[in-house]
């Protein structure tokens, strides 16, 4: 007989907190210890596709953030910041490790010489547009893992959860 999908090791986690403090509720865990292990086997399973473009996960998000601006593929880092959710100085060593690289570059604005834009180079346009592509591939297997219908109620789902978190 097959196990059923709620026998898992949250569900055996649940199980021993019941019995241990039965004068608590567990059932969270079903929903937030579930999602806590998917999140982290996720995070693990796209950064391997990172690392085979040399990036860290953030390097990968910062590029992409770039790239995704359209031309000219420029930020301000205060924008850059908030399109990474990082703080300036997390950022500034970031886009410092980029340019050793010669993926990014600082210029200044040409709307205003006293703001610096971090732009894209050829090469990272190039790099990022290769490793977004392999990106998109894993994230499709790892989709497409799940029956159509499960995704499709899933994601207004999830949506509708991340909204009371990311709206002020």
């Amino acid at each position: 007989m097959d196990a059923s999908p709620l026998d898992d090791r949250v569900a055996h986690i649940q199980r021993e907190w019941a019995r241990e403090r039965p004068d608590l509720d567990p059932s969270p865990q079903g929903v937030i210890g579930r999602l806590h292990r998917l999140a982290l086997a996720l995070t693990q399973e796209l950064t391997e596709v990172y690392d085979r473009f040399g990036l860290s996960e953030a390097e990968f998000d910062l590029l992409a953030s770039l790239r995704r601006t359209g031309a000219p593929y420029a930020l301000r880092a205060s924008d850059l910041a908030a399109h990474t959710m990082v703080t300036s100085g997390g950022l500034t060593k970031r886009v410092d490790r980029l340019i050793e690289r010669g993926l990014v570059e600082r210029a200044p604005s040409d709307a205003d010489a006293r703001q610096r834009l971090v732009h894209l180079t050829p090469e990272g346009m190039t790099l990022i547009d290769d490793a977004f592509a392999a990106h998109m591939i894993n994230e499709h297997r790892l989709v497409d893992q799940l029956d159509p219908a499960d995704r499709a109620a899933l994601e207004p789902i999830l949506a509708r959860w991340l909204r009371l978190f990311e709206t002020p």
